[in-house]
């Protein structure tokens, strides 16, 4: 199988980078800089590698650097922003802080006939984030694009196949940017397409039923696509060694353990345990305000109870879970800054009693998710169910976390959702939930004086979860959803509606 790498040097989009190879049919896998030698690189096979961004200057003695002979074992290269950077870098070019070169977002793109940029008209928008720029070029590069600003915004050597671009073509933003990459995987690196989701499944598989061959594997089920999709693939891969044990946190949606257990015994004949912990979390969580504690406090209790099951059912060798890549990167990876702890990732305690933790989903985006769901015979209605955060309603109720408030985000949420549905609007945000806030504001009923929370109704548009954008929902839809909410829910007395992207705020509250 034909494969690309992503060497990565601390950038937040390496994935994401992946993520639109793959989009191509082309298979990539990511490497951090410091974790393969020049060697392993020739073993592999690459037929093209990427230099992914980062956040340092290639001058600073400092920043993360790769052996110079990458640049002549023969293979293509793309170099993206510090990628680009440091390929000039290394090859006898020039990199300068930026005075009046520095460009942050939208901008226009000027380019010339190339290779790269086959199919791509002369100006086009494209997006930077950088301060650095590439003063000069190494010997044998030629400058293929310029912007307003920046006097090198690709360049590119023939003879060597070496090329690289300042600005960022992996974001959703560029109007040509799937068509750059394209061209680099396709016209200069010469693959054909042979990748897709399921050769993904069958690889996960496949390692798996070699790997955990003889050991109990134990699964948190939530319910939602990701722990769906994890546990058909490990039941694929160890039948009935596996244990799926699904957790009611009593923060789940209206009636949602209820279809949970229904679904996963019924349509799939799984093992699965069903454990009753909400009066468990609602004490632990008694008094926590804070988003971060709470996170970790829910995430440590996942795991107590998880281990409390292994204890009952015997010895249990692996742990199990659901992580896709947004919650790797949120949580923080190698030097990115952690935006929130995610229970499955960030929030998990420093010690369990299991001997591994594996998490087959880890590198895939959710689109991606929901790709390997169908090519395993998930059923539509589960794979393309709305996702739902595992410390669930905990992280969408602002401050303390109460019975009361608990009921009222259920019956709020259900509305919410029962409205979009009604309306024949469920693909249109690819997520849409109520929060229920720690604002109260007064209000009237008849002819009484009220003082009830505010609710805010969420909705978004996204393709990768890593940028969102909100959803512009009919007013009609908002209105009826907000004089349900307001007649129907005892305790909440306003309705607001989220108009906030992401960045930069993030898809759910806390």
């Amino acid at each position: 199988m034909e494969k690309v790498m992503v060497l990565d040097f601390g950038g937040q989009y390496d994935q994401l980078i992946a993520r639109r190879v793959r989009e191509q049919h082309v298979y990539a896998e990511v490497r951090p800089y410091d974790k393969i030698t020049l060697s392993e690189i020739r073993e592999e096979g690459y037929k093209g590698i990427i230099f992914t961004g980062g956040p340092n200057s290639v001058y600073d003695p400092a920043s993360p650097y790769f052996d110079p002979g990458i640049l002549d074992i023969g293979v293509p290269i793309l170099g993206i922003c510090y990628g680009a950077q440091l390929m000039a870098f290394m090859g006898g070019g020039e990199v300068a802080s930026a005075e009046n070169s520095s460009e942050y977002g939208k901008t226009l793109l000027h380019v010339t006939e190339h290779a790269l940029f086959s199919g791509v008209p002369g100006e086009s928008v494209c997006w930077m984030s950088h301060t650095d720029y590439i003063r000069s070029v190494p010997d044998g590069f030629e400058i293929i694009a310029v912007t307003d600003k920046c006097p090198c915004a690709a360049m590119g050597c023939d003879g060597k196949r070496l090329y690289g671009v300042q600005f960022h073509p992996e974001v959703t933003h560029p109007e040509f940017g799937k068509q750059i990459l394209r061209n680099f995987l396709y016209k200069v690196c010469g693959c054909k397409g042979d990748w897709n989701a399921a050769d993904y499944a069958d690889r996960m598989i496949a390692r798996y039923r070699e790997e955990l061959r003889g050991k109990k594997v134990l699964l948190a089920l939530s319910g939602g696509v990701d722990s769906s999709v994890a546990a058909l693939l490990l039941h694929k891969a160890v039948g009935t060694d596996l244990i799926c044990v699904f957790v009611d946190h009593g923060l789940l949606r209206k009636d949602e353990g209820d279809f949970v257990e229904k679904t996963f015994r019924e349509t799939f004949g799984v093992n699965l345990i069903r454990v009753n912990a909400g009066r468990r979390f609602i004490n632990r969580l008694a008094g926590v305000t804070d988003p971060e504690k709470k996170r970790k406090t829910i995430g440590e209790e996942f795991i107590r109870v998880f281990e409390a099951v292994a204890g009952q059912i015997g010895h249990v060798n692996v742990f199990a879970q659901g992580t896709i890549y947004p919650d790797v990167i949120e949580s923080g990876k190698g030097a990115s800054a952690v935006i929130k702890s995610h229970h499955n990732v960030g929030g998990l305690p420093d010690v369990i009693s299991f001997d591994e933790i594996i998490e087959p989903l880890r590198d895939l985006f959710k689109d991606e998710v929901r790709s390997v769901g169908t090519m395993l015979g998930l059923p539509h209605e589960l794979v393309w169910r709305q996702p739902f955060p595992g410390p669930g309603l905990g992280v969408r109720i602002i401050g303390e976390i109460t019975e009361e408030k608990v009921r009222m985000l259920q019956d709020a949420d259900a509305i919410f959702r029962e409205e979009i549905e009604a309306a024949d609007l469920e693909h249109v945000p690819d997520q849409y939930f109520a929060v229920l806030t720690d604002s109260r504001s007064v209000g009237v009923m008849g002819d009484a004086r009220t003082y009830g929370y505010t609710c805010a109704l969420r909705a978004v548009s996204t393709d990768d979860f890593m940028t969102a954008e909100w959803s512009r929902l009919p007013y009609e839809v908002l209105e009826r959803a907000s004089s349900r909410i307001t007649n129907e829910v005892p305790g909440i007395s306003r309705v607001v509606y989220d108009i906030s992207s992401k960045p930069p705020a993030t898809v759910e509250y806390e």
